[in-house]
């Protein structure tokens, strides 16, 4: 028998919960498709690029996209009824234009070529909001980025559910209540 793998979708600008949801949704066995973001930058870094994104977003976006591509392509295999993807597809071309850089076609031709059946947006959370090495915006960029990636998504067709403010097992159960 066939399984039907429904993709669901969590975005938002940093500093959101994503990554403590994520892990939430990890513990109670759901397979995740991580963000991939941070293993771009880290790789880098290695290389003795500080921050890629900054340095070269065109490349560090291609890679990012060509990531998450695999990682669409992947959901069907494990033959489970959802699966949960940190960040999407059309999250690259949002920071793109979060920054002001134009960049290739193929970027958008990927948007409308992988859909996501069910996209959850959490807004910035002030009070949780922390800079790292990895996450070097501040809270209003965070704010800014957040706002590109809803008029993305929107523009898109998608339907973004807001995802409330409360503690994760609650933000948890809202997004399993909704599906």
């Amino acid at each position: 028998m066939r399984v039907e793998t429904k993709r669901i979708l969590l975005i938002g600008g940093p500093g959101t919960g994503k990554t403590s949801l994520i892990s939430h949704f990890k513990s109670l066995g759901h397979t995740i498709f991580h963000e991939i973001s941070r293993e771009v930058t880290l790789a880098a870094k290695k290389k003795g690029i500080d921050q890629l994104f900054l340095t070269n977003p065109i490349l560090f976006s291609e890679l990012l996209l060509k990531g998450r591509i695999s990682q669409f392509n992947d959901a069907p295999a494990v033959k489970k009824p959802v699966v949960f993807y940190d960040r999407g597809i059309p999250d690259v071309s949002a920071y793109m234009d979060f920054v002001g850089t134009t960049y290739p076609k193929k970027f958008t031709k990927a948007n409308t070529l992988y859909r996501y059946d069910n996209v959850f947006f959490l807004p910035v959370w002030k009070e949780i909001y922390q800079s790292d090495n990895e996450r070097y915006e501040t809270l209003e960029q965070a704010i800014r980025i957040q706002d590109h990636l809803k008029q993305t998504y929107t523009n898109l067709g998608y339907s973004l559910i807001e995802v409330p403010f409360a503690p994760i097992e609650q933000r948890g159960n809202f997004i399993l209540n909704s599906l």
